[in-house]
């Protein structure tokens, strides 16, 4: 029997290699006949670019930019002429060397991982968002490219969302001319607006540090920066997609490559699953398991495990899922396609023990629900 493992990263706790690892050997307790494959998998933010490595993704290193503008050494993938930018990689909240910045916090490192990626030969690019540390509207990003952004004076804008409000306009006469012939993808899983209140700042700047009034600030430095490149693009254009779905993602990050670069935003977990080739691992699978640290009304929206199911439930493949903690109902996890869940705090309800012991509380789940799998779709060999 074939049991394909396709999890997501545990954050703060276990990578998605490592939680494929543990749910493989669980899986295995319990059907020690059984022949398991890991293809761990992510939602195209965070992981990523681990992900790609699994399936092929050869990684090169380069140095760029940091949140904060210091240099960092970041990643990217590339399989013959298609790179994988993985955003948090050069601009994640983890790569702050101290405290959170809402206002300085900036995607230039980005845009400089996809000059790295174009210089080594990508016409392809899959840039994969979350995780990110700044609200700029993914103006460090262009920055990154080529891009000149400028004051009433005249002089070069400082790094961040928090001086958007400043700028008067915008040269890109200098970007990258490579950016013309190249594929972007944007692989983003929220549908966020750039701005309003269910967009970037509001959404998510609280998380990056920013107070209300920040957030309100920042708000309207994304709105002026809209405006702005409404005089290089078209008012209607550019307000069109600063309504699209996306265009808040990563701080605005997502706005900037639809607006710009030209990408054609997809749900990251689809443009995963495609790398990561998943549909063709199932040929022949009895069961699927997945997971993530989390499973709530979030995941409903195109989190890892939600579009696992969903693709092995198009080939009537039972899934099972494994997370940190579960906060669907029954019917809500029925009805994402899940045969079974096991949370990890339904076996150790300590949360420092579970982030701790993530791995042998994986194992034990998996075993768990391995042995439901035997009773109710097969006979024990």
């Amino acid at each position: 029997m074939l049991v394909v493992v396709a999890p997501d990263k545990f954050k703060g706790s276990l990578t998605g290699a490592q939680v494929a690892a543990a749910i493989e050997a669980g899986v295995r307790a319990a059907m020690p006949g059984a022949r398991t494959l890991a293809v761990p998998v992510a939602d195209g933010g965070e992981g990523t670019l681990a992900a790609a490595a699994q399936c092929g993704f050869e990684l090169h290193q380069a140095t760029v930019a940091g949140p904060t503008g210091e240099p960092v050494r970041a990643a990217f993938g590339l399989r013959e002429e298609v790179a994988v930018v993985e955003m948090a990689e050069a601009s994640g909240l983890d790569r702050l060397p101290g405290g959170k910045d809402a206002l300085g916090a900036t995607s230039l490192g980005t845009g400089e991982l996809i000059a790295a990626a174009l210089d080594a030969g990508a016409t392809q690019v899959i840039l994969g968002v979350g995780g990110s540390a700044c609200t700029d509207g993914g103006a460090g990003m262009l920055q990154g490219l080529g891009a000149r952004l400028l004051d009433e004076q005249g002089n070069e804008l400082p790094l961040g969302g928090g001086t958007l409000g400043t700028l008067e306009r915008v040269e890109l006469g200098a970007l990258d001319p490579r950016i013309a012939t190249t594929t972007f993808t944007l692989a983003a899983d929220v549908e966020n607006p750039l701005t309003g209140p269910n967009g970037a700042a509001f959404v998510f700047a609280p998380q990056k540090g920013a107070s209300p009034e920040l957030v309100s600030a920042l708000d309207a430095a994304l709105g002026h920066w809209a405006q702005v490149l409404g005089g290089e693009f078209g008012p209607g254009h550019i307000n069109a997609l600063a309504a699209a779905a996306g265009a808040g993602a990563a701080g605005g990050v997502g706005f900037a490559a639809m607006a710009v670069l030209g990408a054609t935003r997809r749900r990251g977990i689809d443009v995963v699953l495609e790398l990561t080739g998943l549909e063709e691992a199932l040929s022949g699978a009895v069961a699927v398991f997945t997971g993530e640290g989390s499973l709530d009304t979030q995941s409903l929206e195109g989190k890892t495990p939600v579009g696992v199911a969903q693709l092995a439930a198009a080939h009537g493949i039972p899934v099972y899922a494994i997370c940190g903690r579960n906060q669907l109902s029954a019917e809500q996890a029925t009805d994402a396609g899940f045969t079974a869940v096991r949370s990890l705090l339904e076996l150790e309800p300590d949360v420092a023990r579970c982030m701790s012991e993530g791995g042998p509380l994986v194992q034990r789940a998996a075993t768990l629900l391995a042995e439901e799998f035997l009773a109710t779709h097969a006979a024990p060999a």
